[in-house]
């Protein structure tokens, strides 16, 4: 199993940053997906990744004390789960802390990518989102 997780503190209050991550639309674009559909607790992505294109379908699950968890339901990985943790640090800042764990479904993958290119994209895609709420609650 593979983890990447990013951690940012930002300057808006934790309902505010809940609300803007549970706006799943906007907040999924916000990582830089080519296609992004949302249909209740059903996530489709695609997104091109060097020479390959990544199509993901997720479901949004519960996860203790977060406040927004999906697995990978069909894709290219053996399995694959996002959460989503806030926590308010002080009066109007709030640390927002996401991380996948994955693993690779070697016969999927085979030479086109390594654990090192994923890692690699879902830090950038991870950052990305949290640029998106520091822009958008800013």
């Amino acid at each position: 199993m593979q983890t990447v997780t990013v951690m940012r503190t930002i300057d808006a209050p934790a309902a505010a940053v809940r609300d803007a991550i549970t706006d799943l639309e906007p907040f999924m674009r916000a990582a830089g997906f080519d296609e992004v559909t949302v249909d209740g607790d059903d996530i489709h992505i695609g997104n091109r990744v060097g020479i390959a294109t990544i199509e993901l379908d997720l479901e949004r699950v519960d996860a203790p004390d977060a406040v927004l968890a999906y697995e990978q339901r069909a894709g290219i990985f053996e399995s694959m789960r996002t959460v989503y943790g806030v926590e308010a640090v002080d009066a109007g800042r709030t640390r927002v802390e996401a991380t996948t764990d994955f693993a690779l479904d070697v016969a999927l993958v085979g030479d086109l990518m390594d654990a090192t290119i994923i890692r690699r994209q879902r830090t950038k895609e991870l950052d990305a989102q949290f640029d998106h709420l520091e822009t958008t609650l800013g």
